[in-house]
């Protein structure tokens, strides 16, 4: 039987419906009809409610997994709910700041940021955060180095896209200042308009046909700061994952096989990540609840995944959490499009 729009039930029979799902979302346990009459506020009785959910279950948005355990949402019951039933939560001023502090921090490479935005999703859900990155290398169009200590310096990269990098490297001996400023001006003369990987072998081929006009000391200093961006775009990770702990629940040893299957799932992140790149193209939040599709046929799982942009509103990477299908949707739904916005600021 297809599943009905909201709009063609009941006013009862919505009543009833929400009143599972709210409390499976809640407890991840069926409830019965007893127990929805004591405690809903409908004033209906066992035998009434009974009815509507044995009608609701025709209807393939309630199953009963054992007899007379009572209700618990389906897959499609839980789409229903989720798309036409669900009344959002806004993060709290706390969660917004702990988001916004671990979005913000650090000034190293961009991963950096992501994975710290993924661990702060993570234990604000109880899920595992997932950061799809971005795929290609920034574009240079600017270079420069800031002195730390003797020894050290700050390489900092402007992007072709506004985006800005700092990253800590070390000196050869004997750097003068003189020396920072003539590799940064070569770098941001010469190399400009290359991505790191192809400034690097064109360097290379200067060097060899002695054609870059350096001294070996500021020579060193571009190498080396080309060289800590020098991993190429494709080999960087596809996808950041944190918080798989959070999976886990010991009390429940009946859903340990359903873990474990998750945690294969996550391990083989190429699946999940192409599961991701979906979301790339909605503009907001997108939700994938369980075996809708065939990588959580056999988990059950649920991921929230909202996209994250440059400037211009190019879409570069996704930003999202994966759990049971029990989560709770309408607080962590904009927790994560709150997070995708955060994002956005920072590679904007």
């Amino acid at each position: 039987m297809p599943v009905p729009p909201v709009l063609e039930m009941s006013d009862r029979a919505r009543s009833v419906f929400r009143v599972v799902v709210e409390s499976y979302l809640r407890s991840g346990t069926p409830i019965g009809s007893r127990t929805i009459s004591q405690l809903s506020g409908l004033n209906l009785s066992p035998a009434s409610i009974r009815t509507v959910m044995q009608d609701l279950e025709e209807a393939g948005l309630l199953a009963a997994p054992h007899i007379s355990a009572g209700r618990m949402p389906t897959e499609s019951g839980l789409r229903l709910f989720v798309d036409g039933m669900m009344q959002t939560d806004e993060p709290s001023d706390a969660e917004r700041a702990a988001i916004e502090r671990g979005v913000g921090q650090g000034g190293g490479p961009i991963e950096e940021a992501l994975a710290t935005a993924s661990a702060v999703l993570s234990g604000l859900s109880a899920c595992a955060g997932l950061v799809l990155v971005p795929k290609q290398e920034p574009i240079l169009r600017q270079f420069g180095f800031v002195p730390l200590t003797h020894d050290q310096a700050l390489a900092v990269l402007v992007g072709s896209d506004g985006s800005v990098e700092n990253r800590v490297v070390a000196l050869p001996p004997g750097t003068t200042p003189s020396a920072l400023i003539e590799a940064a001006n070569y770098i941001s003369a010469e190399l400009a308009g290359f991505t790191l990987s192809e400034a690097q072998a064109r360097l290379g081929a200067e060097i060899g046909l002695g054609r870059a006009q350096l001294d070996r000391v500021s020579r060193d200093l571009v190498e080396r700061g080309l060289a800590v961006w020098s991993i190429d775009g494709a080999a960087r990770p596809v996808l950041i994952v944190r918080g798989q702990a959070n999976l886990i629940d010991p009390a429940a040893a009946e859903d340990l096989e359903r873990v474990r299957q998750l945690l294969d799932e996550l391990e083989g992140k190429e699946e999940i990540a192409r599961l991701l790149d979906g979301a790339r193209n909605g503009s907001a939040t997108k939700i994938f609840i369980g075996s809708e599709n065939k990588l959580f046929s056999l988990s059950g799982s649920s991921i929230i995944a909202a996209p994250y942009r440059a400037r211009e509103g190019r879409v570069v990477g996704v930003v999202g959490v994966i759990g049971p299908t029990r989560l709770n949707y309408a607080r962590v739904v904009p927790m994560v499009d709150f997070t995708a916005h955060a994002l956005s600021r920072l590679m904007a």
